[in-house]
């Protein structure tokens, strides 16, 4: 059974998000069906097949092929550099590795500012060409043409407000939504986002009480990344939860392994195995 039947008697566990017993791919359909059952929810990103079958057999619902892949893949400073290219590539292998997961690929920056056709344009590749169930854009009422164009031709759009990391040259690595007027904006882009159609909204680097109250005020999912435990989903970047990102780690991630030191205890021990003439053995040769 699971955390949440346990909590609510009454919810069937066969419907859940995690730990449901469906094979099929999850829908936008089963993620606003979770907010009316009040189902919190898991959501990781991933950026190859190997990594992405993992946290689908671990029952993940929600996989964001997320531009993070420019930080903690391809070795960017940022992720601005990420191209549609880079996005296309990874997120089919996103898809490959999985059955059951929706699969969001993230629009990546320069690949939709310019305006609705070329959103759609870039939105359709990654949903024709890769695969993904969903895309994800940043942005509140910027971005809400795109939005709606998207919805219209059939595309689910996950929108992304507070930090918005392809924005970090304008506003930088900082909590959003501290003052009454940026809260405000806040709350006013996050509903403008759900009018247009987006399915779902990803809240991060926003005050608790703050995300709470947006969550109350949709009727769609939010999902939080260091905006506390009001949201109904929580999403993080798979190499800070399992402790494979070197350097400091944000405060807002909790690390549930230490796979950097893991590795790096295999990879000495290969190194001196070769050194040692120890590997490789005779069970590892061929005659």
């Amino acid at each position: 059974m699971t955390l949440q039947a346990a909590q609510n008697p009454s919810a069937d566990s066969s419907k859940a998000l995690y730990g449901g017993k469906g094979t099929r791919r999850i829908t936008v359909h089963d993620i606003a069906a979770a907010k009316t059952r009040g189902e919190k929810w898991p959501m990781l990103t991933a950026y190859d097949a190997m990594t992405a079958s993992v946290f689908d057999e671990a029952g993940i619902p929600v996989i964001l092929v997320g531009d993070s892949m420019g930080n903690c893949h391809l070795g960017y400073d940022t992720t601005v550099p990420v191209t549609m290219d880079e996005m296309t590539l990874l997120s089919a292998a996103v898809v490959r590795g999985t059955r059951r997961a929706l699969v969001v690929g993230d629009l990546p920056f320069g690949s939709y500012q310019e305006g609705p056709v070329q959103a759609l344009r870039n939105a359709t590749r990654l949903v024709k060409d890769a695969g993904v169930g969903a895309i994800k854009l940043e942005g509140g009422e910027r971005s809400l043409p795109q939005t709606e164009l998207l919805v219209q031709a059939g595309i689910p759009v996950m929108s992304h407000l507070g930090l918005t990391p392809q924005s970090v040259n304008t506003m930088g690595y900082r909590v959003q939504g501290r003052s009454d007027e940026a809260a405000h904006k806040l709350l006013r882009d996050a509903k403008a986002a759900q009018d247009a159609g987006a399915f779902a909204v990803v809240l991060e680097l926003v005050p608790a009480e703050l995300a709470a109250e947006v969550t109350r005020s949709l009727h769609i999912p939010t999902i939080g990344i260091g905006a506390g435990a009001g949201t109904d989903a929580q999403v993080l970047v798979w190499t800070d939860m399992a402790g494979l990102t070197g350097g400091k780690v944000p405060r807002f991630t909790k690390q549930y392994a230490n796979l950097r030191e893991t590795l790096g205890d295999a990879a000495r021990a290969f190194a001196e195995d070769v050194g040692g003439g120890v590997f490789p053995a005779e069970e590892h040769t061929f005659h």
